[in-house]
């Protein structure tokens, strides 16, 4: 089964074509600055070499509490990711969009709607729970998440792969860094705790999101300072993280300022790994036992310099990097230090082979 993979993020939509082999037969990436997707523009490229797919898989930010796994989709699931919207304001209309402008073409191959949420599903309730008013909880289903779960997801059979082990005999720490960041905590091969919550803005710092702030501080801006909802979301959206902090939301800018002397680069990179650091020993400590780290994401694959500081501070959790391997990394690999216990790996990002196989095993 070839799988045309249409991956709709904040600025773009990508476009795969995966082979039965799990190959890649054809890419695209479009930009798409708004929330709309150029209909035309998709649909004269769709016509080429896409139009040789077979089925087409399509990741969905967010599945709510009614999806926990891959669905075709049809006029009544599509009209129920309609109604999640108001949960993921800025990725579910540009996912939406791009549905609708492939089934245009394509309307006569069987679709599969893929989670970035679902696999955050098999979270116990004591990780998934926040301590707020039973009325709210229960009114307007006010629970962690999770994101980023399709990468998280790949990362788990991947890294099984490069250990030569079942995923359900692995403790795993994936640590997805990209413009976006989350950790997950992953056991038997399902994620029992991660790191974002109701919306991606929860936990680590990213390129232009805050990550986890005291919500008392933002009730004392609301207050004191009598800023609007919507000035505090834009900030903490897009003003906030690296770019807050350094000026920059690009970390290899930031690498460069800081290897160069730049003392506010520096403290930024402090901030960033003292919260990564932080978070993947909360991972362990859900876990209970530590077998393997995997960087994963823009950052997790092309920033050495990273996977080696955060490693560094992990050395209590048995953790440890070969620092040749760790230079040299350029694809899926094994960094580890001779005699560390716990395993680093690197891993691709690959959320278009999860997504293809989904989509498979869904139509199956």
């Amino acid at each position: 089964m070839r799988v045309l993979v249409v991956n709709a993020g904040s600025s773009s939509v990508k476009l795969s074509l995966i082979g039965p082999g799990d190959e890649t037969l054809a890419e695209r990436e479009l930009e798409t600055p708004r929330a709309e997707v150029d209909a035309d523009e998709l649909s004269g490229v769709l016509s080429g070499e896409f139009a040789q797919a077979d089925a087409v898989g399509h990741r969905i930010v967010h599945g709510g509490e009614r999806f926990s796994g891959p669905v075709q989709i049809d006029s009544e699931v599509e009209a129920a990711l309609r109604e999640l919207v108001d949960l993921a304001p800025l990725h579910q209309p540009k996912s939406l969009a791009a549905l609708g402008a492939v089934s245009t073409v394509l309307g006569d191959r069987p679709a599969v709607a893929c989670f970035d949420t679902a696999f955050h599903r098999t979270m116990p309730t004591a990780a998934y729970t926040y301590a707020l008013p039973a009325r709210w909880r229960e009114t307007w289903r006010l629970r962690r998440y999770g994101f980023h779960g399709l990468s998280h997801a790949w990362v788990a059979r991947r890294a099984a792969q490069l250990l030569g082990a079942a995923p359900e005999d692995i403790a795993l720490v994936s640590c997805h860094l990209g413009a976006g960041a989350s950790l997950c905590a992953i056991a038997d091969g399902r994620s029992i705790d991660t790191t974002m919550g109701f919306t991606p803005l929860e936990g680590l710092v990213m390129a232009t999101r805050s990550g986890s702030v005291d919500p008392g501080l933002l009730l004392w801006l609301l207050e004191h300072e009598s800023m609007s909802a919507r000035e505090l979301e834009h900030a903490l959206e897009h003003e906030s993280g690296l770019l807050g902090l350094a000026g920059s939301a690009d970390m290899r800018v930031i690498l460069a300022r800081a290897g160069a002397g730049d003392h506010l680069a520096g403290a930024a990179l402090d901030v960033y790994l003292h919260r990564l650091r932080a978070g993947i020993g909360a991972m362990a400590a859900s876990l209970g036992r530590l077998d393997a780290i995997a960087f994963t994401g823009g950052i997790g694959e092309h920033a050495p310099v990273i996977r080696a500081r955060a490693v560094a501070g992990l050395a209590f959790l048995g953790a440890a990097i070969d620092a040749e391997r760790n230079d040299a990394a350029d694809l899926d690999g094994d960094l580890t230090a001779l005699g560390a216990r716990v395993r680093t790996l690197v891993i691709r990002a690959r959320e278009d082979l999860e997504i293809a196989h989904q989509v498979r095993r869904t139509l199956a």
